[in-house]
């Protein structure tokens, strides 16, 4: 039996709904018996887009590439409070939506851009005295955390449909996306969550190249994933674009 030699790159992955960062990696790990793997942002089950998978040597670069700045396509659901700051979440408080417009939204918006500092959610892989926080509210404790700085380059607003607003986001790494939508609605009065999430970049990298699970489903063989395979020198190249 021939063994698959480990290939040293980055693949970009398109990550479908309803499955785990980890997931992605571990179905990568065993479909094509590479012995290391690893990927760079975690991306939560609901939310779909680029999640950047590191092999071989590449694995030497994770954090730097995980550095990068990160730019979202996401829907704020306005009128509802949830547990987990996102559609995932038990309702905890409902709101009725005013009439707003177009202005008050961008002054909403508007109060979370450039620097400024974001409270993490309980529901995070973030760790407190080594334990991450998801498995603390799990058991329904609730733990101070430290106030992140944090910075939005940019946003969008791209349909206002009340009690929904899409919004096309760039920000720095260690953004919290769902915790944006929550204090958005706090800010508007009448609380909110988010609805939607999906990646397309993080630094140079886009979607564009990204293979999707049918794309990985129908290649065979270790050999067949090669092409889709960045090496380390292009990597170098992209980031430096």
């Amino acid at each position: 039996m021939t063994i698959p030699q480990q290939p040293d790159g980055l693949l970009l992955v398109d990550k479908p709904a309803n499955c785990t960062s980890h997931d992605v990696v571990d179905y990568i790990r065993h479909r094509f018996k590479f012995k290391k793997v690893g990927h760079c942002g975690t991306l939560d089950p609901m939310a779909t887009g680029l999640l950047m998978l590191v092999l071989g040597r590449a694995t030497k670069v994770q954090d730097l590439l995980m550095s990068e700045d990160k730019e979202y396509a996401g829907t704020l659901r306005l009128g509802a409070t949830t547990t987990t700051q996102d559609a995932e979440g038990e309702v905890t408080e409902t709101k009725p939506v005013p009439p707003l417009t177009e202005l008050e939204l961008t002054r909403a918006f508007d109060k979370f851009k450039g620097d400024f500092y974001q409270t993490p959610p309980m529901v995070s892989a973030l760790k407190k005295d080594g334990v991450p926080l998801y498995k603390l509210a799990r058991q329904g404790k609730v733990v101070e955390r430290e106030p992140r700085l944090v910075h939005v380059y940019s946003y969008r607003l791209t349909r206002i449909a009340p009690p929904t607003v899409d919004f096309v986001i760039k920000c720095s790494k260690g953004f919290y996306v769902r915790t944006y939508c929550h204090d958005i609605g706090q800010a508007l009065g009448c609380g909110g969550h988010l609805a939607a999430l999906r990646r397309t970049r993080s630094g140079n990298f886009t979607l564009d190249h990204a293979v999707t699970r049918d794309d990985l489903e129908a290649i065979g063989s270790a050999a067949d994933l090669q092409p889709h395979i960045l090496g380390l020198a292009d990597i170098s190249r992209i980031r430096r674009q």
